[in-house]
């Protein structure tokens, strides 16, 4: 029971992000800042637990490929992954964007099955057209009012980005503890947006104190708590269960998105984010055949969570 607990606790605060970011943007903290506040926070929230617990010396014990590979994640890949996010809740519902970043479960697999990490099944097979059915619900609705493509675009592209970020963190995953490699993806992210941001002159710290507050609490509740507690779950109930409750993320999302944001989704929209959160449990229960053991398409979905999203 602990051990989900802290799985459904670590999912409610990344639940948080979006509304979270939503609330700094309408305060007056552009994309380039608050991407740099919430990933520099963060990182140094875990250098410090690294030090306090004695993980330093095994970051420094890694292999220098395992090292690059880390920061490369958090510079190019999570960063990108963020950035589209972000750009996405800032043209459309933050209660949407969570819906349709929720396919990237459907997308691993697709590429799983096509890289020959996973085994096709009835299960999957299922699992897939279901999540089509409801991918095409939620877009389908929204086209019915007023529609921003170019924002369901940068949200599919936010999804489609973290496929590729699990997929390659995958090859790693399992050879490094989680809060060193989640230390390293967080601090290549902030050099990232340091260094674009220097470079492009975007960056803007002369904020209201309501910014600070929302950009304070994106980096502590929605990423060093979140994280944090899906390690601690992940360790007591497996990577299977670890999955399956995190899709209690973009329910919480949206029940904020309507509580603080006044935010309403059509009921085709909540059916077809009904179906995909469907389809992503469908594709986390364990195979019952023996041959499906060898799919890594479950434990990649939860341990690629050591960074947040």
């Amino acid at each position: 029971m602990r051990g989900a607990f802290l799985c459904l606790t670590s999912a409610a605060c990344f639940g948080t992000l979006g509304v979270f970011g939503k609330l700094a943007s309408d305060a007056g903290a552009n994309i380039p800042s608050t991407l740099l506040m919430r990933f520099g926070l963060a990182a140094g929230a875990f250098w410090l637990m690294l030090r306090v617990t004695g993980g330093l010396p095994g970051l420094r014990a890694l292999p220098r490929r395992v090292v690059l590979i880390g920061l490369g994640l958090g510079a190019a890949g999570y960063s990108l992954q963020s950035t589209f996010y972000f750009a996405a809740i800032d043209r459309v519902d933050v209660s949407l964007v969570s819906l349709l970043l929720y396919t990237y479960p459907a997308f691993v697999t697709v590429a799983a099955l096509a890289l020959g990490r996973a085994t096709p099944s009835l299960r999957i097979g299922v699992a897939l057209v279901v999540a089509s059915a409801g991918l095409a619900l939620v877009l389908l609705a929204a086209g019915t009012g007023a529609f921003d493509l170019a924002g369901a675009l940068l949200a599919l592209a936010a999804s489609v980005t973290y496929t590729t970020y699990i997929l390659i963190s995958d090859r790693i995953i399992g050879a490094v503890d989680p809060f060193a490699l989640a230390t390293l993806v967080l601090t290549g992210a902030t050099a990232s947006f340091a260094t674009v941001g220097i470079a492009t002159g975007s960056l803007d710290f002369a904020l209201p104190a309501d910014a600070w507050l929302w950009l304070a609490l994106m980096a502590l509740v929605s990423t060093v708590i979140a994280v944090s507690a899906f390690f601690a779950g992940l360790r007591r109930v497996g990577p299977s269960e670890a999955a399956i409750l995190s899709t209690f993320e973009p329910v919480v999302t949206v029940v904020l998105a309507f509580l603080v944001l006044g935010e309403r989704l059509a009921p085709a929209q909540l059916a077809g984010g009904a179906l995909v959160l469907g389809a992503v449990v469908m594709l986390q229960l364990p195979a019952r055949r023996r041959r499906a053991a060898a799919s890594r398409v479950a434990p990649a979905l939860a341990e690629a969570r050591t960074s947040g999203i």
